[in-house]
């Protein structure tokens, strides 16, 4: 089957909160053509690098939810919570663009920071424990993405509605946010406006038929 060009396909937003994604894709015209919210993990810890790895390092210890956990457990447990990410996030594209009735050919996904490379090098840092997981989540996505052909574009949160706005020669884009949400209705909150603006910056900044 041909590939569609990225012109012609349509582009996916996606906001994340732990292992919940908001997931909202457009077409080139700017029509809103699908919203949904995935969870890409079930019946597994969503902060394993934040709690458990956390404990295991003897931080929190005195939280009322903490409980003391080797740390050969804890990382056996990210790493379980690594392949579910995965595997939740290979199933979430593969329904969406099956649900989806043009070809979609890109993803946004916010930026992820630099992290130590090893599982216990991040539980081990608090900081890097404390970003671990939602970078685990929107890594997980970026690899579902990538093995399905699609380009992924990275977006800044604090620089993403400037990015939209100057990619697609808007002053803003409040209005047309604001137009996506009431034409499919409620809900229509903080991540789903996220997402389809991020939506909206990756598909301004996709390179132009020629």
């Amino acid at each position: 089957m041909a590939k569609a060009h990225p012109r012609r396909a349509a582009t996916v937003g996606a906001a994340e909160h732990g292992n919940s994604v908001v997931l909202v894709t457009v077409a080139p015209g700017g029509e809103l053509l699908d919203r949904r919210r995935v969870d890409l993990t079930r019946d597994l810890p969503t902060h394993p690098y934040h709690h458990e790895g956390a404990w295991a390092m003897g931080r929190y210890l005195n939280s009322p939810w903490a409980r003391p956990i080797p740390l050969a457990d804890a990382v056996a447990l990210i790493e379980r919570v690594h392949a579910a990410a995965e595997q939740g996030a290979r199933q979430a594209l593969d329904v969406l663009a099956s649900a989806v009735p043009v070809p979609i050919a890109s993803i946004a996904i916010r930026v992820c920071p630099e992290l130590p490379p090893t599982i216990v090098e991040r539980i081990a840092d608090a900081r890097a424990a404390a970003l671990a997981d939602s970078v685990m989540y929107r890594r997980a996505l970026a690899s579902a993405a990538e093995a399905r052909g699609w380009s992924v574009f990275w977006y800044d949160r604090e620089r993403v509605v400037s990015v939209a706005a100057a990619a697609l020669g808007r002053d803003d884009i409040d209005a047309l946010v604001a137009a996506m949400g009431r034409a499919i209705g409620p809900p229509w909150q903080a991540r789903h406006k996220l997402a389809a603006t991020a939506a909206l910056a990756a598909m301004g900044s996709l390179p132009r038929q020629r």
